[in-house]
């Protein structure tokens, strides 16, 4: 009984801090414009099309600036921040968003076994990307992301983003994001073709990867 106490507890705190950052959605997120789709393509490995995804970053910022400005909440060591749309833009009838939210544990399920990850004080937020069908909202599962930040040119976060259920945020692909605090940061987001048999509608798109490219600005909150 203990166990489960113990291990019910920071469940109930992620359920608590994501509810409320849904919550705050409504009101401080900032949606960013989509851009126009750019149909170069990169040389090499790719057979990747190339596509920039505007953040709206002067909007984004005023945004995040008034995040920052506020005591944020904490709720069992987890500050909660409110969840921010970073980009979002359309390929193929595939709406590609990329949400920042508050980083809570999640778990990794191989089939056999699950491995807890825990957001340490140098988490950031949770990247969330969402994948779904422009026209009915559905969201695309299969595929997989590949997200890497920059700033200044350099490398900050080059990783998977895992296939996630939530029961709050739906399915997404997600990982815990760490950057070296506040400033304008470049996203690169790889997706790659869903691996799965498909129905007629969906015959002849989303045959190959593709990258997006957007900048974004993120203000650390203020505990």
């Amino acid at each position: 009984m203990t166990a489960m106490i113990k291990r019910a507890a920071p469940l109930a705190a992620a359920a608590l801090l994501a509810a409320g950052c849904a919550s705050a959605d409504k009101t401080s997120s900032t949606a960013a414009s989509a851009a126009a789709p750019n149909s170069s393509q990169t040389s090499g490995s790719g057979s990747m099309a190339g596509m920039n995804m505007a953040s709206g970053s002067s909007v984004a910022a005023e945004g995040t600036k008034e995040v920052a400005a506020a005591k944020a909440v904490t709720v069992d060591g987890i500050t909660a921040i409110p969840t921010q749309t970073l980009a979002s833009t359309t390929w193929q009838g595939m709406r590609i968003t990329a949400m920042a939210m508050t980083a809570v544990p999640f778990v990794i399920y191989n089939g056999t076994s699950e491995q807890e990850i825990k957001p340490t004080k140098k988490t950031s937020f949770h990247l969330m990307v969402m994948l779904s069908d422009a026209g009915t909202n559905e969201p695309v599962p299969y595929a997989s992301v590949w997200a890497t930040i920059r700033s200044h040119g350099k490398i900050v976060f080059d990783e998977r983003q895992w296939p996630m259920i939530s029961r709050y945020m739906g399915p997404h692909y997600g990982n815990d994001i760490s950057v070296p605090g506040s400033g304008t940061y470049q996203m690169s987001l790889l997706v790659s073709p869903p691996v799965s048999a498909r129905h007629v509608e969906y015959a002849n798109v989303w045959l190959k990867p593709h990258r997006v490219d957007f900048t974004f600005h993120w203000s650390q909150p203020k505990t």
